[in-house]
């Protein structure tokens, strides 16, 4: 992610975070590494909440089902994030909601009976259902000022679609969700889904008008990043077998215009499985060149996309997740990758010649960054996210106690808080653009978390 986060991250950040895990994973003795007592032992909260290094203090100020600026409720399900310079120095934060259809433990902003439904445009609806009311999915804007620690205020901003995970910011200044589903019309819903759509990040606007991104491909999105020298946007694929996938759009900064979606493919080895189920088969360091395939029935109305793609060459990953762009290239995490299907974090170089046809004269290449198969270290790592200061923070989304982890640039893990409420995966890890205050979610919980403390006093 780019736009405020790289306001305070600092050039090498990036490229200083991922040497870190490299060199930890690589180590032989992976249980033998000593976790770094970076900001001191986790201090239980009295609430049973969130536990945290002493000095460190967090407030809930947002929750499902509080009451809006808008007068509609907070939805459930908090998941991806990024933060947006604001106005009068205030900081935007646009927030995902992965509200399945249907699913009556998941709440949306309507209320009951979505009694609350009339108050709002219906033409901003993506979906608005043929029975039982509309697709509950969708984006909240969040307004907070950092130098009174407080929410300002929150509104719904995108409506109508389904299981917005995560997604990413553009250097123009929106957010990009994403629908992880491919759900198709009919039992109620309208429209097919497993689109993107684009979010203005602006505090004083109505929703955002629900225009689905059809040439980015229909399959179960997960994240984005773009890279502004090329205008190139990357995208993953969270399915066992998904692709990781680039949409060239015809007119940079203009998502809705259209363009160009492809396929990540491994030079000289075509189809290549780079889950690692077996041993060593994308060895850790090891640089591949790669090269794009052309997809064409972008739409997929057989769900079908990520089956074609590999036929055809491209890779196969285990569920890309996370994504971030640094200097030095476009991380991104396959949360199920790896001999112990515990993830792996990939590292993707543009090429100086990226989206052209000069491209084969310097091949971009991906190079395998992580793969620590022990969860004692890291399980699963979802979403991720870059500290001012240059540590990695990696949320799990394991199958048990779940906790925020950081990596230092020298290697050394630290957990940095944990999920005390016997379950539920952290999302939407980011920082404030003054770099003071970090914003992450509890998904299962649905509430969102502000978090601050002595963050230049670490070891």
């Amino acid at each position: 992610m780019v736009v405020s986060r790289r306001r305070f991250l600092g050039a090498a950040a990036v490229s200083l975070g991922l040497a870190g895990l490299k060199s930890l994973f690589d180590a032989d003795q992976l249980l033998a590494v000593t976790p770094t007592d970076r900001f001191g032992p986790l201090v239980d909260d009295p609430q049973g909440i969130l536990a945290l290094p002493q000095g460190f203090t967090y407030r809930i100020v947002s929750r499902a089902g509080d009451s809006m600026n808008d007068g509609l409720l907070v939805p459930s399900a908090h998941d991806g994030m990024a933060t947006f310079p604001g106005p009068d120095g205030l900081t935007l934060i646009v927030r995902n909601h992965e509200v399945s259809w249907g699913s009556p433990a998941q709440r949306g902003p309507f209320g009951e009976g979505h009694r609350l439904l009339d108050t709002i445009d219906a033409t901003r609806i993506f979906d608005p259902g043929s029975g039982d009311g509309p697709a509950l999915g969708g984006t909240t804007t969040l307004l907070y000022d950092t130098r009174e620690q407080r929410l300002v205020g929150h509104r719904l901003s995108l409506v109508g679609t389904i299981r917005n995970c995560a997604g990413g910011p553009t250097p123009w200044g929106s957010w990009v969700t994403c629908e992880e589903t491919v759900e198709r019309a009919g039992d109620g819903r309208v429209h097919d889904h497993g689109w993107n759509f684009e979010v203005p990040a602006v505090w004083d606007a109505p929703l955002a008008e629900p225009v689905p991104l059809k040439a980015m491909g229909r399959f179960n999105h997960e994240a984005i990043a773009v890279d502004p020298a090329s205008g190139a946007v990357y995208e993953t694929e969270d399915d066992n077998e998904g692709l990781f996938y680039r949409f060239l759009p015809h007119e940079a900064g203009h998502l809705r215009a259209g363009g160009r979606l492809q396929a990540l493919a491994v030079r000289e080895q075509p189809s290549l499985d780079t889950r690692n189920r077996r041993r060593d088969l994308v060895p850790r360091g090891r640089r591949f060149e790669v090269h794009w395939i052309d997809m064409d029935d972008v739409e997929s109305p057989d769900d079908d996309l990520r089956h074609r793609g590999f036929e055809a060459g491209a890779a196969r990953f285990a569920r890309g997740e996370g994504i971030w762009r640094g200097d030095d290239g476009i991380y991104f995490a396959c949360t199920n990758g790896g001999r112990e299907g515990k993830g792996q974090i990939w590292r993707y170089v543009p090429s100086p010649f990226e989206g052209t046809e000069r491209e084969s004269e310097s091949p971009a290449t991906l190079e395998l960054f992580v793969e620590p198969n022990d969860s004692t270290l890291v399980e699963n790592a979802d979403n991720l996210t870059m500290a001012p200061w240059g540590d990695l923070i990696v949320c799990e989304d394991g199958t048990g106690d779940d906790f925020l982890v950081g990596v230092t640039p020298q290697g050394e893990l630290y957990r940095f808080a944990h999920n005390l409420t016997g379950g539920g995966e952290f999302a939407g890890a980011c920082f404030s653009p003054d770099g003071s205050t970090f914003f992450v979610n509890m998904q299962a919980q649905g509430w969102t978390f502000a978090i601050t403390g002595p963050w230049h006093g670490r070891g």
